[in-house]
């Protein structure tokens, strides 16, 4: 773009000199116009140069990021397998409390912390919360007892409650809501990479000689707690709150940018608005919001759950191999659901129907999860944890993406994103007690409890579906008018997603 903004109008490109973006986006929506530009007014070539910088500078540094904050919440499965248990003489239900230690804080800070990232900038807040628990991980390399392995994974658990939401949440700030599924699925595909890497990493560091006192699975937690840390310190220097702030844009970039955030907000004039209850409140009790967070605490059963027992479900199917070869075993079900966490994701940035995608993805966890109570074969069952990770993994980025596309404006996001991701990491919770010792090696209970989840979350994809076609049929049929009678210009703004001229991208 040059200084004279590029906007796309019935008769081809124009140009509109010494008007930028933000200028004409105040005049149209001053005159009622709820949507200025909809999708098709800004310069389609210079949206692709601009896309293609910020995915170079954002989505490689918070998919690190979140790599390192989920190997280190799981590194406790690779624990368990080195001797965690024995040497801190736990027994019974000890590990399934430890892990739902972590869950507790988990939960609750969720909303907090999102908060925290909208008042103080996510560019700054995701970087803190990383140092934080890489300190967690590698203190947790001191623990001597039990109770200081409970006290250390609920402090854990707090620090990493933001990270996730956060991230969402930051990268709504730079990208349409179409585009926005893709590039979540770029830092979530980190997640099943991290089975994979952790289970890699943590075969090779138990090869290591003791540092000091800390040996075998003390090393695990130390080594992964430093590289977690040095990351996060990183990061703080490089990560940039929002277009406005980014100094590797150029001023027309920034406009483009700010324009293209605004474009979608119906009524608003400015891309970060200031925090207001109103919005908070706005995306914490939005319907849509809840149907997600539903679906993503059934996600979550299955995630958390597999993220922490596959190291546990290998070894009940593989008892008489070494421990580094059952660690080795844990890596081809994350590799390929990291390939299909990336593939479906994109199928729905392709199609723009993100709901149609979560109706692909669902099914393949209900098959993994049948063969597993159907079968007696442990090959079938090593078959079907592929099936478990291919059907699971997407619905992290295809849930946030449907809550930041569905909230606005910019606090009520922050809130409906925070919102999902705790209740859904209630699931988390719950998956602690799925796969419990008593019920090795088959596990009936956990997989019936996560074939139930996969069939729910098919359902309420469903509803979800049928509430958001309805609900924009009832806004174009003027029934939401009345929600502007009476109210100034800014007021309006406020509305966000409650807006009449607000339409649900499902």
């Amino acid at each position: 773009m040059s200084s004279n903004t590029s906007l796309k109008g019935e008769e081809g490109v124009q140009s509109v000199p010494k008007r930028d973006a933000d200028v004409l986006i105040e005049d149209l929506a001053a005159q009622g116009h709820g949507l200025p530009f909809n999708l098709e007014s800004l310069d389609p070539k210079a949206e692709a140069r601009l896309t293609r910088k910020i995915d170079f500078h954002i989505v490689p540094v918070v998919a690190l990021l979140y790599l390192f904050c989920f190997i280190d919440r799981a590194n406790i499965g690779n624990a368990r397998l080195a001797g965690l248990e024995r040497d801190l003489g736990m027994k019974g239900y000890d590990y399934n409390v430890a892990l739902s230690c972590f869950y507790v804080s988990y939960i609750v800070f969720e909303i907090p912390s999102n908060i925290a990232a909208k008042i103080i900038g996510p560019g700054r807040w995701l970087p803190l919360l990383t140092v934080a628990f890489g300190l967690l991980s590698m203190c947790t390399a001191w623990v001597e007892s039990f109770g200081s392995l409970i006290a250390v994974r609920f402090l854990l658990g707090a620090f990493e409650a933001g990270l996730l939401p956060g991230i969402a949440f930051y990268m709504s700030r730079f990208y349409r809501k179409n585009e926005l599924v893709f590039r979540l699925s770029l830092y979530f595909v980190t997640a099943p990479l991290a089975g994979a890497f952790g289970g890699l990493l943590a075969s090779g560091i138990l090869k290591l000689p003791p540092i000091g006192n800390i040996h075998s699975w003390k090393l695990i937690f130390f080594i992964e707690g430093i590289i977690t840390t040095g990351l996060g310190i990183i990061a703080y220097f490089i990560l940039t709150d929002r277009p406005e702030t980014a100094s590797w844009l150029s001023e027309d970039e920034k406009r483009l940018a700010e324009a293209r955030i605004k474009s979608e907000n119906a009524g608003s004039v400015v891309a970060v608005e200031k925090l207001k209850a109103q919005t908070v409140w706005s995306g914490i009790f939005s319907i849509n919001t809840w149907l997600l967070a539903f679906q993503f605490l059934w996600v979550n059963v299955t995630v958390q759950g597999i993220s922490v027992f596959m190291p546990t479900i290998i070894s009940a199917l593989y008892p008489t191999e070494s421990v580094i070869a059952r660690q080795l075993k844990t890596v081809p079900p994350y590799v390929v659901g990291a390939a299909v966490n990336i593939l479906i994701p994109y199928m729905a940035f392709k199609t723009k129907r993100r709901c149609y995608a979560m109706f692909a993805a669902a099914p393949l966890a209900i098959i993994g999860f049948a063969i597993f109570i159907g079968s007696n074969s442990n090959t079938a069952k090593y078959i079907a944890t592929f099936f478990v990770t291919s059907g699971a993994f997407p619905f992290g980025a295809l849930c946030t993406g449907a809550a930041s596309a569905n909230a606005s404006p910019d606090g009520a996001r922050a809130a409906a994103i925070g919102t999902v991701v705790m209740i859904g990491n209630i699931g988390g919770l719950i998956s602690t007690w799925t796969f419990t010792p008593n019920y090795a090696p088959r596990y009936i209970p956990g997989n019936a409890v996560n074939l139930t989840g996969g069939i729910l979350i098919f359902l309420l994809t469903g509803v979800m579906l049928f509430y958001q076609m309805w609900e924009n049929k009832q806004r174009e049929k003027g029934k939401r008018d009345h929600r502007l009678e009476g109210l100034s210009h800014e007021e309006q703004a406020l509305l966000g997603h409650k807006h009449p001229a607000f339409r649900y991208s499902y």
